[in-house]
């Protein structure tokens, strides 16, 4: 496969039922049709932005069937995982990656094009037999309990290139974590993560700010209104002393409740923010510090959040590799648990 130059925000290396096991597997057809039918509705918006004409027109497209194919195969093993369906998921998934490679394998030429042939074959015949025998996808000839990663881009071997393509197939997914290059060397992109994840603390701080500085001065304003009152009351019905203070005390009860309600408002309006914001900050933020590590900086780690539970797959060298990313997603604050599927080559 001729060698390219790349830098990647995704990583795609299996379609989520390698990950899942049998006993984890809920059977909920509602959300399994919904999935089902999302992956329908993605799939017309984005072939609808397939712009231009000729091979990048029909690469659009085909990664588009890719991607739907991918998650049907999700909606399967999340909540529809019989046999008979892994299978015919996993077989629609393997031909929609292999109608895409021997697209871009047309576009070059010689030894290159024959190359390219060769490993999208290998591949999809292996992903064929994987599915029909019901066996976790494979990636490397002596994998144990992981997946190898891809640190580069030029290589002859089938699985690898493999792992290359579907890594360029959901190229741009800010979801996502990839970082290849043909020197295995990571770029500015992971630094576009990091301060990606600036901006978004540095806004949900501001926002918490402008909140307690509304929250403040709406109290202060509140407090200077009832002096006033009381004030001008005191003078004015000097004589009426009895009446003034039951009319004082209604408006400061009144005052209180109004400032009450204004600051439990308020609260809910930063809580629901701070939900909103929280599980792509902690994605965000667990990606960047990967990156940080000398170790894990090129290897291709995926990254996802749910309500604080981040989960880790993807490629390392070693044990230790995996254990290392796993400690560092652990140190991010907000998170409350890590679930590792990371692979060792």
């Amino acid at each position: 496969m001729k060698p390219f130059t790349a830098t990647l925000l995704a990583a795609a290396l299996s379609a989520g039922f390698a990950t899942a096991s049998a006993a984890e597997t809920k059977t909920d057809l509602a959300a399994y049709q919904n999935l089902t039918h999302k992956a329908e509705a993605d799939y017309k918006a984005a072939a609808a932005n397939c712009k231009g004409a000729g091979t990048a027109h029909q690469v659009c497209h085909e990664e588009a069937k890719v991607a739907r194919a991918r998650a049907e195969a999700d909606a399967v093993a999340q909540y529809n995982d019989t046999a008979s369906l892994r299978a015919k998921s996993r077989t629609a998934l393997a031909n929609a990656e292999f109608a895409l490679a021997n697209l871009k394998c047309a576009a070059m030429t010689g030894s290159d094009k024959d190359n390219c042939v060769n490993n999208a074959r290998s591949v999809h015949t292996a992903a064929l037999a994987d599915a029909k025998a019901d066996r976790a996808p494979r990636v490397a000839e002596n994998m144990v309990d992981a997946v190898a990663p891809v640190t580069s881009t030029t290589t002859r071997d089938a699985n690898k290139a493999a792992a290359v393509d579907k890594c360029a197939q959901v190229a741009g997914n800010p979801n996502t974590g990839c970082l290849i290059d043909n020197k295995g060397t990571a770029t500015a992109a992971a630094t576009t993560a990091g301060a990606m994840a600036d901006r978004t603390e540095n806004a949900a701080a501001n926002a918490a700010h402008k909140t307690e500085n509304v929250a403040e001065a709406a109290v202060d304003k509140t407090k200077q209104v009832a002096h006033t009152v009381a004030q001008k009351t005191e003078h004015a019905f000097n004589k009426l002393a009895a009446k003034t203070d039951r009319a004082t005390d209604h408006v400061a009860a009144k005052t209180d409740n109004a400032a009450d309600t204004m600051g439990e408002k308020t609260e809910h309006v930063a809580d629901r923010s701070g939900a909103a914001v929280a599980d792509s900050v902690i994605t965000t933020k667990v990606k960047a510090d990967i990156f940080k590590e000398p170790e894990l900086k090129s290897l291709a780690i995926h990254v996802e959040t749910q309500k604080g539970v981040v989960m880790l797959s993807g490629f390392v060298d070693s044990k230790a590799d995996a254990e290392k990313a796993v400690r560092v997603a652990k140190s991010v604050e907000g998170v409350t648990s890590v679930k590792s599927a990371i692979k060792v080559k």
